[in-house]
């Protein structure tokens, strides 16, 4: 739970699950998974979630609903967008579908903050988009209600369940997003998203591990679509933390402009732990790159090296994320669908 998030997309997370399991390569460094099992493994919200291995904490498959923390969204005054269950998975099978519902109203009654004026932006990621289009294509407005009233009736707890109970269409600042870091989970997840009902729908290319081609998605022409409206919002990033696996800058680009040709917005979070050579002027502040290259370092057992050399001959090199920064081409790319924005959280 962070209010003040370093997250370069959000402004807060909210954490009223935790607890998770690996499900396909973009897992296997999970930054919530090591704080899990290390730091936080004596916390009740993570205590019990990981199993120790030889290439360190796991997640085991458990979930913790954190009851001290739902009503959190609910007691902040000032609009935010906030990150939900950024230390686990919303729609992980574990969850049940209980869980989701109070999560779900609560969200349903923050749909207006102070004196009437637009309420929270919620942030919903998940990578089991089977289950988050199966939970959504069932009518759970009453469900929600009640969950609404329960955290956030206030005086006027009536008004409140009409509010949810009748409410035509999904919540306007509930954005749907899926994560894919490579062509197969995009092809997996976003034909999904597409046809699950949300009034923003984002995807989340981070860690970004291959070239990723979204343009069916993006301009809705891949025919799995049914016409429905396209992603609103691209999110992209490498990844970070001692076993970090390289980005290649032209995979980035590649998102870049596809976003650009369709008119969606493009947000740049970061590079990681790796910068491509030539992506900022720090990179001739490392002179031990220099030697790495002389002496043959490997291109690859990334935690062993400061050097990889890509088979185009591009290299990129350790700097730490703190370094690496997020300039792409010596540009920010901070985009954001204008419709949640104009609609929530400045």
């Amino acid at each position: 739970m962070a209010d003040n998030s370093r997250i370069e997309w959000t402004d807060a997370t909210w954490n009223p699950i935790t607890g998770c399991s690996v499900l396909t390569a973009g897992c296997t460094n999970c930054y919530a998974m090591k704080l899990a099992g290390t730091r936080l493994q004596m916390h009740p919200s993570r205590a019990g979630l990981t199993d120790p291995t030889a290439a360190g904490p796991v997640w085991n498959g458990e979930v913790r609903l954190n009851a001290e923390w739902l009503d959190m969204p609910i007691r902040w005054s000032r609009r935010r967008m906030i990150f939900v269950c950024a230390h686990g998975d919303l729609f992980h099978p574990s969850v049940p579908d209980a869980w989701i519902d109070t999560v779900f109203g609560i969200m349903w009654a923050c749909l207006y903050g102070r004196n009437g004026e637009p309420g929270h932006i919620f942030q919903v990621l998940t990578k089991r988009a089977e289950r988050m289009h199966a939970y959504l294509s069932v009518d759970r407005r009453e469900a929600w209600a009640r969950a609404a009233v329960r955290f956030g009736g206030g005086h006027d707890p009536d008004g409140l369940y009409d509010q949810v109970a009748l409410a035509d269409g999904p919540h306007p600042r509930i954005w749907l997003g899926v994560t894919a870091e490579n062509q197969a989970t995009a092809d997996n997840r976003i034909p999904l998203l597409l046809h699950t009902p949300a009034a923003v729908r984002w995807v989340s290319a981070e860690p970004l591990l291959g070239p990723l081609d979204l343009a069916a998605y993006l301009m809705c022409l891949c025919g799995k679509c049914g016409g429905d409206a396209p992603l609103h919002w691209v999110v992209a990033g490498g990844e970070s933390g001692p076993r970090a696996r390289p980005m290649h800058e032209q995979w980035v680009r590649g998102l870049r402009d596809q976003c650009a040709e369709a008119s969606v917005p493009f947000l740049f979070k970061q590079w990681g732990e790796w910068l491509p050579m030539g992506q900022q002027e720090r990179s001739r502040e490392y002179p031990e790159v220099v030697a790495d290259r002389a002496n043959g370092a490997p291109a690859s057992g990334y935690p062993d090296t400061r050097v990889h050399v890509w088979s185009d001959g591009t290299e990129s090199y350790r700097a730490g994320k703190r370094s690496s920064g997020r300039h792409l081409d010596g540009a920010l790319h901070d985009g954001y669908p204008v419709q949640g924005l104009a609609a929530g959280a400045s």
